[in-house]
């Protein structure tokens, strides 16, 4: 069952915190005080029957490494899994210390973005409603020039096609935008396209439309608005990411 955890299609280019209590515990080094190095979701496991990644496989926990060496291991209950690509290291609170950003689905509830840092889990978004509903991270970014840092993601990139932004301030997340028409996600690919570009003017958000035919620039300034960059293919969304 055990294979190579699968690896995002691009680094997250701005580092990304949240609020809430983890629902399990660390295995080893609770309560560390030193910051996360690197993080990989462990423990393959087939309970949770969907497979929009390509194969039958999910993961059921979470190890971190810290800067000091240590360790860090948390299990989910049987009724989550780790449905992602690969865990993501990110300053959301703006500290300088990295927070990991993953997504999680429920047996009965479907996906919802969660933030884990080296005490256990410290946010999520709500799950979508009902399982076998997915989202796909694009970003974190202090993406509106106010001093706190919003992530993104897609809300069902093959059905709904919704882009939601979420701030983390002051421990906690709130949606604060969305907007119908995007994607950036296939059924069975093993990565997610797109992500948060900086070209010198502010942060934008590059993804597909969500019938697949032009790439997309999403700027967030209190509201959300796009514009087309061109035709979609593989090869524009990454010359798009390089500001080409």
């Amino acid at each position: 069952m055990a294979k190579a955890p699968r690896q995002p299609a691009r680094p997250w280019r701005s580092l990304a915190r949240g609020a809430g209590l983890a629902a399990c515990l660390w295995l080893a080094g609770q309560g560390a005080a030193a910051d996360i190095l690197r993080a990989e979701y462990t423990d393959p496991t087939t309970r949770y029957a969907h497979g929009v990644l390509g194969d039958a496989i999910e993961y059921g926990a979470l190890e971190l490494v810290l800067d000091d060496g240590t360790r860090l291991r948390a299990v989910l209950p049987e009724d989550l899994v780790f449905e992602d690509i690969a865990p993501r290291l990110a300053d959301l609170d703006g500290d300088g210390d990295a927070e990991v950003v993953t997504v999680e689905a429920s047996q009965t509830g479907g996906g919802r973005l969660a933030i884990w840092d080296e005490t256990g889990r410290i946010g999520a978004t709500p799950h979508i409603g009902q399982p076998n509903r997915w989202l796909a991270p694009v970003g974190a970014a202090d993406l509106d020039g106010d001093g706190a840092v919003e992530i993104a993601y897609v809300d069902r990139p093959h059905l709904a096609r919704v882009l939601r932004v979420w701030r983390f301030e002051g421990g906690a997340l709130t949606e604060v935008a969305a907007l119908e028409g995007f994607s950036n996600h296939r059924i069975g690919w093993d990565y997610i396209e797109g992500g948060i570009r900086e070209c010198g003017d502010g942060p934008e958000m590059v993804l597909a439309s969500g019938d697949w035919r032009r790439v997309m620039a999403v700027r967030f300034d209190g509201a959300l608005s796009a514009r087309a960059l061109g035709d979609y293919s593989a090869a524009a969304v990454a010359r798009a990411l390089a500001c080409r």
